[in-house]
């Protein structure tokens, strides 16, 4: 137990898992077993990523009340009821609520996820400020998620849990085969067509353009490309070794200004009785019977839990965690069954943090000059957001003409006065 490195309310401490690279577990008991009856659960604690968070958790656990539950030994393994807060790998910015469900079939467990935050997370993990984790789980099966007091994700245990917490009441027959016979080809090549007589399969794509001319001063007699007449045989050539040397060749100098070298040939256009090799048009299939899919059996597994709110008590709260960052902060772990009281918590603990993190703030120009010196390219915004109005405020305030003496009916329409005629 300690304080934040950076405190701003003296004298306020906190659990901080120190090492990185190590597993933690630390818990304690309930006054009493919370039970699943009538009355929500509202969890509710706080977390500072005091080092930021490369990859690590930072969630809570309520440890599932057993005969056999043992805190001294209390490890990964130890059954819990519910799981929820923060974790954070790489660039997966996860908040987990899971909560294990017990089939009233086989009493085996397993485990229920909620769906994925709509809500984008990143800055909670990397601002390095105190936040207010909160649950909420109702009787009627409705749960909410929030992140500093605000929504972030929220939902029905029935519907928004993977796997869902009742297994279908159908499924595919695993031991329906595909009948031999069965059709599933849509279209099929069409038996009545027939190869016409005068399609030519053989027919090139391209042929030689019969109506090019070869362009005025093409020099048929000089080649493209000629010997290097500058290169010049290395010293260490040994033709025994290397073979004849050759000069590399250069383009021909006498080619820049001809429209050509070489022997001029005719260029190649599209065939136009090139057809390929004949194939019969596509037809609808007359016998095609759709995609084949197993016939549907009653699930021998099936079950209807509609009260999966009313889930596995929970006598005990830890932490077991595992991060390769230092130094996370938790407080103000709170469990209760009053919304209300809550949020009077929350506004005498984490209220307080928030207010001296907000007064503590760096100014506007501060926030800039540190957001800079990380991304440099930001100068140039900068320097782009000043400097262009006041370029665009001196081109148009101290760069116009001047008035001219010898053109004074502009100034007239400036007075009532009487002017003279002209």
């Amino acid at each position: 137990v300690e304080e934040m490195k950076d405190s701003k309310l003296p004298g306020d401490k906190g659990l901080v898992l120190k090492t990185r690279a190590k597993h933690h577990a630390i818990s304690a008991q309930l006054l009493r077993p919370f039970t699943f009856d009538t009355k929500p659960l509202i969890v509710q604690y706080e977390v500072n990523f005091q080092s930021g968070i490369d990859c690590g958790g930072a969630y809570v656990k309520l440890l599932t009340q057993t005969p056999d539950l043992d805190l001294d030994q209390f490890k990964d393994k130890t059954p819990y009821t519910i799981m929820f807060g923060p974790d954070k790998c790489g660039e997966d910015y996860k908040l987990h609520f899971i909560f294990r469900h017990k089939n009233p079939k086989t009493g085996e467990y397993e485990e229920k996820h909620a769906k994925k935050p709509d809500a984008d997370l990143r800055t909670y993990y990397t601002d390095k400020k105190t936040h207010l984790y909160t649950l909420v789980l109702n009787p009627d099966n409705s749960f909410e998620v929030l992140v500093d007091q605000t929504v972030v994700n929220s939902g029905s245990l029935l519907t928004d849990m993977t796997p869902p917490v009742n297994p279908p009441a159908e499924i595919e027959d695993p031991d329906d085969q595909k009948p031999d016979d069965w059709d599933e080809r849509p279209k099929i090549q069409d038996p009545a067509a027939a190869k016409p007589e005068d399609w030519d399969e053989d027919a090139p794509a391209q042929i030689p353009d019969e109506d090019a001319v070869k362009p005025d001063g093409w020099l048929d007699d000089e080649p493209e490309y000629i010997g290097d007449p500058d290169a010049v045989k290395p010293e260490d050539w040994d033709e025994d070794m290397d073979g004849e040397w050759e000069a590399p060749q250069v383009p021909n100098p006498a080619c820049e200004t001809a429209p050509g070298c070489g022997e001029w040939k005719r260029p190649m256009i599209d065939n136009p009785n090139h057809k390929g090799k004949w194939k019969p048009p596509m037809i609808d299939n007359p016998n095609y019977q759709g995609v084949w899919k197993p016939r549907k059996v009653p699930n021998p597994a099936f079950f209807e839990d509609l009260q999966p709110f009313r889930m596995s008590a929970f006598s005990a709260v830890g932490l077991e965690l595992w991060s390769m960052t230092s130094d996370i902060f938790f407080d103000n772990f709170f469990i209760t069954d009053d919304r209300n009281t809550a949020e009077r918590w929350a506004a005498d603990g984490w209220g307080l943090k928030k207010a001296a993190e907000g007064a503590a703030d760096p100014g506007l120009a501060t926030q800039m000059l540190n957001a800079a010196e990380e991304r440099p390219w930001l100068w140039i915004v900068y320097v782009l957001t000043v400097a262009l109005p006041l370029v665009l405020i001196i081109v148009f305030c101290c760069t116009g003409k001047k008035k001219s003496p010898a053109t004074p009916a502009a100034e007239y329409k400036k007075t009532d006065e009487a002017q003279p005629d002209v």
